[in-house]
């Protein structure tokens, strides 16, 4: 709850208020809960949660901190905050990818086919990123992701599982999702081990189930409404229903990261764990939740690939984690924890599934293509080490 200029010291200010995708920084009275949301989903490491004040990180120079209303900032420095000039910057990325491809392959490019097929491509890897975004706002990470979709995928599509049909499929590879989570959650949150070796050793042990219950042979799905939801004949005023589940996914990940004590809690968990424990937040069933969530998201996507294929493989998913963590990190999302927007991460999976598309029309080869990922990787950080040690 933000007071009028005039108020007690330490209440947030005007310029504090995020208008778009930020949670206002300002600090609260020890022994109060602000009630104030976020408008738009960048998450700022200064929320407080439960009883004592997060700190919030410092202003940029020339803006007293916690001092009284009337702190100004530079507009560039307010609307990088606010994560305007970022998701513009995207856009304006993604605008440039549109006039490469409607260029050099017109036809092909700006089809109405390609297009749709650009969007659920990109919806399969974007439910996923969104889990991500969850996991990297806390300060954890998730480098089993790619895996936990492969065994998902796989199980669900056995004989025995199709035998269930529709329902049962998209159980199972919800349910084997969940589990992974889960285990990467205990072993992270109460067995005390890194989230590094942990979803480590989860990528290898999940790769190698699916290996073991596919025998190495693509499991084809003959469940027919499966395979329908793939047809243009389910599309929804030209929209496939991949992209409508991506959407819905992204609008409740970005109302659940700004609008809720969850966001809030996993925003301060991400900023500084030991005075979100002080403040009264269970940091290990928090941290338990969200990897949980992350396999939720994977195995979401696991259902939304065997629609896309119409099959189950122990290939599937591979390098997901490098796209997913790559997104995040270009459309904001803190590697080191502490800030998160699920906006820029949408953008950020849109701009490397244009990428992708781009070099298979223009016949580039697959290592290209790696190689251009990661130096957009190693880009976006340097401008996040740059802000931040601006900031």
């Amino acid at each position: 709850m933000l007071n009028q200029p005039g108020g007690r010291p330490g209440s947030a200010t005007p310029a504090d208020a995020a208008s778009a995708d930020a949670v206002p920084t300002g600090t609260a009275p020890t022994g109060t809960v602000p009630t104030g949301t976020a408008s738009a989903d960048a998450v700022p490491a200064g929320a407080v949660a439960g009883s004592v004040a997060v700190p919030a990180k410092a202003g940029p120079p020339g803006a007293p901190a916690g001092g009284p209303p009337g702190g100004t900032r530079s507009a560039r420095d307010r609307l990088w905050s606010l994560g305007g000039l970022r998701n513009l910057s995207l856009v304006g990325v993604l605008a440039v990818l549109v006039t490469v491809g409607g260029l050099t392959k017109p036809d092909e490019f700006l089809s109405t086919d390609n297009l749709q097929l650009v969007l659920t491509q990109a919806s399969v890897i974007g439910v996923v990123t969104v889990g991500m975004t969850f996991v990297i706002t806390s300060g954890g990470i998730d480098l089993s992701v790619g895996a936990m979709v492969a065994l998902a995928s796989v199980w669900a599509t056995t004989l025995a599982t199709q035998d269930f049909g529709l329902g049962g499929i998209l159980m199972c590879a919800v349910l084997v999702g969940l589990g992974c989570g889960l285990v990467n959650g205990v072993l992270i949150a109460y067995g005390g081990v890194v989230p590094f070796i942990a979803t480590l050793a989860m990528l290898a042990s999940a790769r190698g189930l699916a290996l073991q219950i596919s025998d190495g042979s693509t499991q084809v799905v003959t469940v027919q409404p499966v395979l329908d939801l793939g047809l243009p004949d389910a599309y929804v005023l030209g929209v496939p229903p991949l992209v409508i589940i991506f959407a819905l996914v992204t609008v409740a990940g970005r109302l659940v990261l700004t609008r809720t004590t969850f966001g809030r809690r996993t925003v301060a968990i991400g900023g500084n764990a030991e005075a979100a424990r002080l403040a009264g937040i269970d940091v290990r069933r928090q941290r338990l939740l969200l990897y949980l969530l992350s396999g939720l998201c994977c195995g979401i996507a696991a259902f939304m690939l065997i629609v896309l294929t119409g099959s189950g493989q122990n290939t599937n998913g591979n390098l997901y984690e490098l796209d997913a963590i790559a997104a995040a990190i270009i459309g904001g999302t803190l590697l080191s924890g502490g800030r998160g927007t699920i906006t820029g991460s949408v953008l950020g999976v849109l701009v490397f599934t244009t990428i992708t598309n781009l070099f298979a029309l223009n016949n580039l080869q697959t290592d290209v293509q790696q190689i251009a990922k990661g130096a957009i990787i190693v880009a976006a950080v340097l401008v996040q080490k740059g802000r931040t040690s601006h900031a």
